[in-house]
């Protein structure tokens, strides 16, 4: 790899064929359907980390191919789980399992990790090409809630008392992407009703977390601004590192699909941002290399017209 004083030493060039394989079906008794998961790596390289990948509202394990490609072909299998709230499962809140999803999310990241060797099976010779010591987790909207728990955030119930800690020890870092905020007063009356898990506590959240941001995220679920969404970053001891994306909107430039049309920020430039600072981030915290997460900062620091800023405190 070039050295940090090259101009471009940011990424390998994407040389190594990624093989892609879904569904991967864990069974889930309880939960009415059966897990469908996709698991993604290069076809070549040993030691590679993990990062279970959990998508936002809707969205399944087909989504995300911008960050998926690009961690896959630098050298991290993604795991991607496909939630009961997907698009792709019709399920309707006359459900009797809908109220309960986010349970249901935070289950489904742990079933992959209990699972996970079945899982990286799917790809004949993967298993012996991992490292079960050096696993994260990302997720975007709605997943960055359900990892965040596995994090250490906790929910607040109804009654003002703190839920139960889920924090998983597998997970050695983690990538939250447009998560939300506090809630309390905060919330609009709709999310009030209808999100009961949209009451974070932060306090507990002490695994080392990158948080990402779009500075024109205007949630229709809060009555604050977008810093609602810098919320984890501000209150939680875990998440030391905040990316802050100029223009961002909720979709982060278009990060959970390539063309995407439902996004009103669109923007190559900045999906290219996210996904190499989140990669080189995780590269870090995980022991791996320090060179590309330092590289990416000074990048960022010396631009004459950056489209984000890094934040650590």
């Amino acid at each position: 790899m070039p050295g940090p004083d090259t101009a471009q030493s940011a990424v390998p060039a994407l040389t190594t064929p990624i093989i892609s394989v879904k569904p991967v079906v864990l069974s889930a008794p309880g939960r009415g359907d059966d897990l469908q998961v996709r698991v993604s790596a290069s076809a070549a390289g040993t030691g590679l980390p993990i990062v279970v990948l959990a998508h936002g509202y809707g969205e399944s394990m087909s989504s995300y191919d911008p960050l998926v490609d690009f961690w896959a072909g630098n050298g991290f299998v993604v795991v991607q789980p496909t939630f009961l709230d997907s698009r792709t499962l019709g399920l309707t809140p006359a459900d009797p399992r809908y109220r309960d999803i986010w349970r249901v999310r935070v289950r489904d990241v742990t079933r992959v990790l209990d699972q996970l060797d079945r899982i990286v099976a799917a790809i004949p010779g993967l298993a012996e090409r991992i490292d079960r010591d050096r696993i994260a987790a990302a997720g975007h909207s709605w997943g960055g809630q359900t990892v965040g728990m596995l994090l250490g955030a906790r929910v607040i119930g109804p009654d003002g008392q703190t839920g139960p800690d889920l924090t998983d020890a597998r997970v050695k870092a983690g990538v939250l992407l447009a998560t939300t905020g506090l809630g309390g007063d905060t919330l609009t009356p709709f999310a009030a009703e209808n999100f009961s898990f949209m009451n974070p506590d932060f306090d507990s959240l002490t695994t080392p977390t990158l948080v990402v941001a779009g500075d024109h995220d205007q949630s229709h679920l809060s009555t604050r601004g977008p810093d609602w969404f810098t919320d984890v970053y501000a209150y939680s001891p875990g998440a030391q590192s905040l990316l802050t994306i100029f223009g961002g909107d909720h979709s982060l430039g278009g990060i959970h699909g390539y063309n995407a049309n439902d996004t009103t920020d669109e923007s190559p430039d900045r999906v290219a941002l996210i996904r190499k600072a989140s990669w080189a981030y995780l590269r870090s915290v995980l022991g791996i290399d320090d060179v590309e997460w330092k590289q990416t900062q000074a990048d960022l620091a010396r631009a004459a017209d950056p489209i984000g800023r890094i934040d650590h405190k």
